[in-house]
């Protein structure tokens, strides 16, 4: 009978302890897309500055290979294999982009090599990340926020909520202050706190509704346009750290320059660095 009631003291003890443990803690490196007119030799120096810094894992928001071509396409992960394989120890998940499926043959060897469905979900230490395939449309497809729906469904009691995909449906909805969009509804719902993609090669920040909208800086795709730091264009990667319910966004580029998301807006950055 004493062993029983010192057995369920400890247990309570237990329950207790672990009611006031310190809140989960880690921080993972968002890589942009590789690809897009690729420019040699940045993604390997973008992936050896986000592997310096111990992340819990790699995510990368699509357009791994320039693809495109059935012919090529398996020599092309072959060698993102061969960059890959020096950092095999941390965990990568990877978005399909626009770059990487295309076809048929295209769609097998993004789960092949990525080791992934098209849309999939994982979890990490408290928080959910929801992967999803809007690689053939630029608008996010039915039959994803249909998936996603349920998956978010599946993870509501989540600390944290992330949903990543390719190509920033939301761009124009964000750009223009709309909180009606599908998406958007959906991520109220179920207390998503930052939807992230790329595509764009863009730094792109905006905030609707306590929810958080970024578009990634490349990590080796083309830069376009004004080419302007500050308008968001630069080669780099970002660091997130998740602490508790908090998330925090610090983004780095390739020549040193360090800010916080909080410093970027819709019309690009917002203090001087």
């Amino acid at each position: 009978m004493k062993r029983r009631a010192a057995g369920a003291l400890l247990s309570a003890a237990l329950v207790v302890a672990l009611s006031f443990a310190a809140p989960p803690e880690f921080h993972f490196a968002l890589l942009g897309d590789r690809t897009g007119e690729t420019q040699a030799g940045i993604f390997e120096k973008v992936l050896q500055q986000a592997a310096a810094s111990r992340p819990a894992f790699l995510l990368g928001v699509g357009d791994t290979i320039q693809g495109l071509h059935d012919a090529t396409a398996e020599s092309e992960w072959r060698e993102v294999d061969r960059i890959l394989a020096p950092y095999r120890r941390i965990p990568l998940y990877l978005a399909p982009g626009n770059h990487d499926i295309w076809s048929a043959a295209s769609e097998r060897l993004f789960r092949q090599h990525a080791g992934h469905p098209l849309h999939y979900s994982f979890d990490h230490d408290g928080a959910q990340f929801a992967v999803v395939d809007n690689s053939r449309s630029d608008a996010m497809p039915a039959g994803e926020l249909e998936w996603l729906e349920a998956d978010l469904r599946d993870h509501e009691t989540a600390a944290v909520k992330m949903v990543i995909s390719h190509r920033p449906s939301w761009l124009i909805d964000a750009a223009l202050g709309n909180t009606n969009s599908a998406l958007h509804q959906m991520a109220k719902r179920y207390g998503v706190c930052c939807v992230i993609a790329g595509h764009v090669h863009q730094l792109i920040h905006a905030e609707l509704e306590g929810v958080t909208y970024f578009a990634a800086p490349s990590a080796g795709g083309h830069l376009r346009l004004s080419e302007k730091y500050e308008d968001g264009w630069f080669f780099g990667w970002t660091n997130v750290q998740v602490k508790g319910r908090e998330v925090a966004f610090q983004i780095h580029s390739l020549d040193g320059h360090v800010t916080m998301l909080s410093d970027w807006g819709r019309a690009g950055l917002q203090v001087s660095k």
